[in-house]
């Protein structure tokens, strides 16, 4: 807790002087009290209600010094929603996700830890779904409308799959989606184009970011590129120079295969009995994708660790830490005090049964 005022505290110490005094005045009385052996069996019944006979003052003590807490003008550490906040989620939906290195398979587990996610997330965050496999295909635009993105998550094996994974092209989609969302177009040809020109890289480059955009992307995939126009750092340049953050996570293990007839992967001979492919993951490019641009990256060998690491970043995008002042709350604590002192004066009389 910060105040802005803090000298105003020594204010308190008024308070602590007025208590001392009137335990001093106490003192003083019962030294020169006259005993009366009558009052004998009146003394022990006072001493049965002192308590209840303090506490009215107690709670007017207290009411005066949440005031003059407030005063002080308190401000405690907490976090704010940014201003047009906007997540982007990149989910690969490529063949190799049905590997079931990941129980029950990896689409299945990344799905959960989407949900988890949404969970976590302010209301007030826009969050938009993008998936790829060797083309990358925007599921729902941005919006605060969370069940929406969900159904979408829910309904994953209805989108064609082009075969292939293409993670450049992705967060170029990816990238282009957050700048809509937050009121950042590309300039002129970019998205057409989704390349940029070596002058160009070289610019945006030197220029750097004045400030982070409202907009973050969450980028999950299990293997390494192979289609597409852009390369993944090629990807990772565009969010770099549009001042966005990719938070990368790798899934699956290196032992992960998929049944090459199962799920049609490529052409295959329908005489031929099925093959096992290997699918192992490619964390070094999503680290490297990552560091580019400023976010995070995560390796999740297990459908825990996955949803442990959305959990984690839906408790943190989209917010920023700052302070908030809480005086009025003070206020209300004060007059709240106020108040029970009054009811308990009223129920404890200070008379003799």
């Amino acid at each position: 807790m910060r105040f802005e005022s803090p000298w105003l505290l020594l204010t308190l110490l008024v308070l602590v002087g007025a208590v001392a005094l009137w335990r001093l005045a106490e003192r003083r009385r019962q030294r020169y009290a006259v005993r009366y052996p009558a009052l004998d069996v009146l003394a022990t019944v006072a001493e049965e209600r002192a308590w209840r006979r303090l506490v009215p003052p107690a709670l007017v003590l207290l009411s005066l010094a949440a005031l003059l807490l407030a005063l002080a003008r308190p401000h405690v550490e907490r976090t704010f929603t940014v201003e047009r906040a906007t997540v982007v989620l990149v989910l690969d939906i490529s063949r190799s996700m049905q590997a079931e290195d990941v129980e029950p398979t990896r689409l299945g587990a990344a799905q959960e830890a989407v949900r988890t996610f949404l969970e976590g997330v302010p209301d007030e965050l826009r969050v938009g779904l993008v998936v790829f496999a060797g083309e990358a295909q925007v599921a729902t635009p941005p919006t605060t409308d969370h069940e929406t993105v969900r159904a979408a998550v829910d309904s994953i094996d209805s989108f064609f799959v082009f075969g292939g994974t293409a993670i450049g092209d992705a967060l170029a989609r990816a990238v282009d989606v957050a700048r809509r969302a937050v009121d950042e177009p590309p300039r002129s040809g970019e998205e057409i184009s989704l390349v940029r020109s070596e002058p160009e890289r070289m610019l945006a480059q030197a220029a750097g970011c004045a400030e982070e955009s409202p907009a973050s992307i969450l980028f999950l995939s299990d293997g390494a590129q192979t289609r597409g126009v852009l390369q993944p750092l090629e990807g990772a340049e565009l969010a770099a120079s549009a001042c966005i953050p990719v938070y990368t996570v790798a899934l699956g293990t290196p032992e992960g295969t998929i049944d090459r007839g199962a799920f049609g992967f490529g052409f295959v001979d329908p005489t031929q009995l099925p093959q096992r492919i290997p699918v192992p993951p490619d964390p070094e490019t999503l680290r490297q994708i990552a560091e580019r641009t400023g976010g995070e990256f995560a390796e999740a060998r297990t459908a825990e660790a996955l949803e442990s690491a959305y959990a984690r970043l839906g408790s943190r995008l989209g917010r920023e830490p700052g302070e908030s002042e809480v005086t009025f709350l003070l206020v209300a604590l004060a007059a709240a005090l106020l108040v029970a002192a009054g009811v308990a004066s009223a129920l404890v009389q200070p008379r003799l049964p």
